[in-house]
């Protein structure tokens, strides 16, 4: 089987994909614009031949690059990049080689805008916030027309787009006019405002579409405000999949028709009441991601549930189906992400020395991934959610 990994140096923990394909006999290739010298020795160790192109946005490069590989190797069976940023290039580049085992071009917008995704979310029967669709022919009059319906505040996201960047909460009318006035040349979702803390359906799906593997987590503060404001950056890998999450997120599965695929779908539980999408502790639907969650939440999922989704992805691609079975005790695993510019009581080393054996990993978050996420991370497992909220206290402690 030939397989050829996109982008397979960043995000740098990436490589784990590719070792666990090439542990399963599976021919790695890999296309990236990182020299093949500054790779790390165990990515280069897993991959039959990388390919550097000056930039992987250029699409000629990269369908150069596949021709090279193709002529040497023959047909290619899978291209992946398992990256939100490169998904609608990994569709076009199937689409051209006729790469059967992924999304092509003309499925790639389900997953991509999430104006679209909301008429999944509902033959999938989950709730979905209401929305206007702000294109450049929208006007500020339609906008309120539109938030005299649902009422301040109002999330404006663009429709095609990642995680939280670029989403302003609009309280009142200046801020809607100041949107408009500075609103970016992109398509625009606007939703009414939901309450509730962020739960995942995170895990790896079969050809059938039959989960092999899955597992939440649990994000409290406003993702949007943790970008925008930099209030604290943290979340959780619960112990358990909630069955309220586990019925929504195999429905939103169905729903979409996705296979082959790692998965990272966001709902909302409710926090209290809102009209029209349920009471408080229901789920509602947020969005979808047909990539595993960001940064090292892989790692924590492994961290958590004591297996690892790299080689349940792997096999997964080699097999159709999970080959190694990884038991053991499961906890709560916890992200704290720190930002250099406050002035905390503990540094990361003293933090992570006073964690103990309930440390997993604490470590400088790439640059790229930085803004969103933090950029010191602190990754620790703990039994009872009493111990995950001293952790919390304690990471973000500040003189």
């Amino acid at each position: 089987m030939n397989f050829v990994f996109i982008s397979p140096h960043f995000p740098e923990n990436y490589w784990n994909f590719c070792d666990r394909l090439r542990a399963n006999g599976v021919n790695v290739l890999g296309i990236g614009n990182a020299p093949y010298e500054t790779l790390p020795a165990l990515l280069k160790s897993a991959l039959t031949e990388y390919y550097r192109v000056d930039s992987m946005a250029d699409y000629d490069a990269m369908v150069r690059a596949m021709g090279y590989f193709t002529f040497k190797y023959g047909k290619i069976d899978w291209l992946e990049s398992n990256n939100e940023f490169w998904l609608e290039q990994d569709a076009a580049l199937r689409t051209d080689f006729n790469i059967t085992t992924g999304l092509k071009s003309d499925e790639i917008g389900k997953y991509k805008r999430k104006s679209v995704m909301k008429e999944f979310y509902r033959q999938a029967g989950v709730p979905v916030a209401r929305g206007l669709l702000v294109t450049g022919d929208t006007t500020l009059e339609q906008a309120q027309v539109f938030i005299k319906e649902v009422g301040y505040p109002v999330v404006a996201k663009p429709d095609n787009g990642v995680g939280a960047i670029a989403t302003y909460k609009l309280k009142n009318d200046q801020d809607l006019a100041d949107f408009f006035a500075k609103k970016p040349a992109v398509d625009y979702l606007m939703e009414e405002y939901v309450p509730g803390e962020v739960t995942t359906y995170d895990g790896v799906c079969n050809s059938r579409g039959e989960v092999l593997f899955a597992a939440s987590h649990i994000t409290r503060n406003s993702i949007m405000d943790m970008v925008n404001e930099h209030i604290p950056t943290y979340y959780y890998v619960n112990k358990q999949v909630p069955a309220d999450v586990e019925q929504a997120g195999k429905a939103t599965l169905a729903a979409f028709g996705a296979t082959r695929r790692f998965f990272h779908l966001e709902f909302f539980r409710l926090t209290q009441d809102k009209k029209g999408l349920g009471k408080k502790g229901d789920i509602v639907a947020l969005e979808v991601n047909m990539r595993p969650a960001g940064g090292f939440t892989p790692d924590m999922l492994n961290y958590s549930q004591s297996v690892d989704v790299y080689q349940i992805w792997a096999d997964m691609v080699a097999f159709d189906e999970v080959r190694h079975t990884f038991k053991g005790l499961k906890s709560y695993c916890v992200y704290a992400g720190r930002r250099d510019e406050c002035n905390y009581k503990l540094t990361l080393s003293q933090l992570e020395e006073h964690c103990g054996s309930h440390a997993r990993l604490f470590t400088r978050m790439p640059p790229a991934l930085a803004g969103t996420m933090g950029d010191q991370v602190a990754i620790a497992c703990f039994d009872t959610m009493k111990e995950v909220d001293t952790f919390i206290q304690t990471a973000f402690a500040q003189d």
